[in-house]
């Protein structure tokens, strides 16, 4: 019990000061203004009341994406989105948005590591977090089609890491 209260009681006293110091009200001290025996008295000129012109704001329409052959990259054996894919798809959702007859075929890619089970299904993944990003962008899920090609359709060499680098993808086609 003794314990307790020899720890208690310092902290208690300290939450009790910073309170106190938290809840002081601070004072503000104006000095006062001595008038001069020389100084004279100043006109105040109000203005005049100018009226302006309103223009209507006119927004600048924002330049459509053109949504078909976009690809959105992934790294190696993942399906997560990339943060840098985040801008592109936004750009993409709000274009189908305002277009809502566009219809957009995603097809997903992989390099070729691993079994061609595994980057099937890999490129499956990879096409559905694409189109799970936009449905949740607010994008009907029947105006989207996805589907995986595993390491068929390479767009590099997969020889070379910067080839492999390039075929972890997901292709945005615009059907219509």
């Amino acid at each position: 019990m003794n314990f307790l209260k020899s720890s208690f009681a310092p902290i208690i006293i300290l939450m009790a000061l910073v309170s106190l110091q938290a809840c002081k009200a601070k004072k503000l001290i104006q000095k006062p203004v001595t008038p001069t025996e020389t100084a004279k008295p100043v006109a105040v000129v109000q203005p005049q009341p100018t009226v302006q012109e309103t223009k209507p704001i006119v927004l600048a329409k924002q330049p459509e994406i053109d949504i078909n052959n976009i690809k959105i990259q992934f790294e190696f054996d993942s399906s997560i989105l990339r943060t840098d894919s985040y801008a592109i798809l936004d750009k993409i959702a709000s274009a189908i948005k305002s277009n809502p007859s566009i219809k957009c075929a995603l097809n997903g890619y992989a390099s070729i590591e691993g079994t061609a089970e595994h980057n099937m299904q890999l490129s499956i993944d990879r096409a559905n977090a694409v189109k799970t990003y936009l449905i949740n962008a607010g994008i009907s899920a029947s105006s989207i089609t996805s589907r995986g090609f595993g390491t068929s359709n390479p767009v590099a060499d997969n020889s070379t890491e910067a080839g492999r680098i390039l075929n972890r993808r997901v292709e945005i086609m615009k059907l219509n």
